[in-house]
């Protein structure tokens, strides 16, 4: 009788699958970040006498810690999401959250046992990234036939060539193969089948493509994760009220510095301090985008700005663009629903036309509404429009693909890094 091949998958074992598993990290840490804090300011059998003040406090820190630990667990799925630089920015976002609560409901709380469980959750998930580091990258057994060449291992993602259908006594936590592929031999096929029996993951040489880059193929239209071309209508429509409600906040506290701004535009150039341009909106539908003026109104170039070495560009552009501060006034497209925070940005009527006779489903594109910053432009940067077209068509069907709360979130952070460095601006 033939023996039969056993395989394992790696960190399937019961101590692996309990110390990295997220039950280990939910209890043990709310055990400290909650626990702890509290133990140190009411002492032993706190929980035994609960007044309103410790109930409010104890059930802050667990909602922060929660809403902490997944949304880095979610955020972590997509490419380029270097947690460890969002670790800081989570935890002060999340107790700033759950602080803002208790003051606007006027709940007693204590503030001692609050902040010393936000530097404890510091420590915690800092701790937790960095020992846990080597295992959190994947490591892929990778069957070399059709298009798997194109592959390449990142930071992340260690991709290793098998020379048969065997995975030789090392344990992965997947296998990737190009399933489509002519070349994929019955040895192959009984091989990929076993992987599966063996509860071993076996992904389409697309998929990982897609997680390593950050972006979609575009030589086809493909339907996205919710397995319709539609995004989720019920994200759509808690999105747009979240954009209204922050547009409506930041109004106030930014026209100071857009009132600064366009003083400064006008005394630096002659010419109006916005410029208004007709572009292509959600659904397909043309509207007026509103932006600083960032270039002399007498000089002619190209349909699209070139780099920061573009002779149109002003003093003050330069230094506005850098920083972003051009995109301000597009709080009132956000206000009036035309445009969204997060979102693929929206293109001229010339760019749109011309790209819609390039790519036969680059309408689908309008499918959310556009954004004032966006996946595309975290990853590839501000770049000339035409010069990285096809690339950042490539990065916007990603989004429209994975449209969801955390990919806004990691976009969101990564905007934040731009708008404080100037790294990664056009």
């Amino acid at each position: 009788m033939k023996e039969r091949i056993r395989y394992e998958r790696r960190h399937s074992r019961w101590y692996e699958a309990l110390l990295l598993g997220w039950p280990f990290q939910l209890i043990v840490g709310a055990l400290l970040i909650v626990g702890l804090p509290a133990w140190d300011r009411w002492g032993w059998g706190f929980w035994e006498y609960l007044p309103p003040y410790r109930s409010n406090t104890l059930i802050a820190c667990v909602l922060a810690f929660i809403g902490i630990l997944w949304t880095l667990r979610r955020m972590h799925r997509f490419p380029g999401a270097r947690v460890s630089a969002f670790i800081a920015p989570t935890i002060a976002v999340a107790y700033l959250l759950v602080v803002a609560i208790l003051f606007f409901t006027r709940e007693e709380y204590t503030r001692q046992v609050l902040f010393v469980s936000f530097l404890m959750s510091l420590g915690w998930f800092y701790l937790a990234f960095f020992l846990g580091r080597r295992y959190r990258r994947m490591k892929l057994g990778v069957v070399p036939v059709g298009r798997v060449g194109e592959l390449e291992p990142t930071p992340d993602i260690e991709l290793r060539s098998l020379t048969h259908p065997d995975l030789g006594g090392v344990r992965y936590d997947g296998v990737v193969a190009d399933l489509h592929a002519e070349e994929l031999s019955p040895e192959w096929e009984r091989f990929l089948a076993r992987c599966t029996l063996h509860h071993i993951p076996v992904y389409h040489v697309r998929q990982i493509q897609e997680s390593m880059s950050g972006r979609v193929r575009i030589e086809h239209l493909t339907e996205n994760e919710y397995g319709s071309l539609l995004p989720s209508l019920s994200y759509q429509g808690v999105k747009r009220f979240i954009d209204l409600v922050a547009a409506l906040l930041l109004l106030p506290l930014l026209a100071p510095i857009m009132l600064a701004t366009a003083i400064a535009i006008r005394l630096d150039s002659p010419g109006p301090a916005l410029f208004i341009q007709r572009r292509m909106g959600f659904r397909a539908v043309p509207f007026r985008v509103y932006k600083f003026r960032s270039m002399y109104m007498d000089q002619k170039g190209l349909g699209f700005t070139a780099g920061d070495d573009d002779p149109r560009i002003t003093r003050v552009g330069r230094f506005i663009r850098k920083y972003r501060l051009d995109e301000l006034p597009q709080l009132f497209n956000v206000i009036k629903g035309e445009m969204s925070f997060i979102g693929p940005r929206p293109e001229s009527m010339e760019l749109s036309d011309w790209y819609e006779r390039d790519v036969p489903f680059f309408s689908y594109r309008h499918v959310v509404r556009p954004g004032i910053s966006g996946w595309a432009q975290v990853e590839q940067g501000y770049a000339a429009e035409v010069d990285g077209m096809t690339t950042k068509l490539q990065y916007d069907f990603y989004y429209i693909k994975h449209f969801s709360l955390w990919l806004d979130i990691l976009i969101a952070f990564k905007t934040l890094k731009t708008i404080v460095t100037g790294y990664g601006s056009r």
